[in-house]
């Protein structure tokens, strides 16, 4: 490969602030923290704000809008007599 014109493509731990949740990938992510893991590896630190065990669509949280006081309908009602 030639030298200098490559990402730095190294394992990165991810960490989700919201609920401590820590996954480790390969990533050219650029860090300035390091985390010590418990198998004594010491990875560079990404943190995010949220992730898949956070996120309310992948924890089955997640609202719907049609579920939310019939605001659908009533918008569907009031607004199908102008489109005809």
């Amino acid at each position: 490969m030639k030298e200098g014109i490559h990402p730095n493509y190294r394992e990165v731990c991810f960490q989700d602030l919201s609920n401590g949740f820590k996954f480790v990938t390969r990533s050219c992510a650029n860090t300035k923290e390091t985390i010590k893991m418990e198998d004594g590896r010491e990875l560079p630190l990404f943190k995010l704000d949220t992730s898949s065990e956070s996120h309310p669509f992948y924890t089955g949280t997640q609202k719907s809008v049609d579920n939310m006081g019939g605001r659908v309908e009533r918008f569907r009602n009031r607004y199908a007599k102008t489109a005809k």
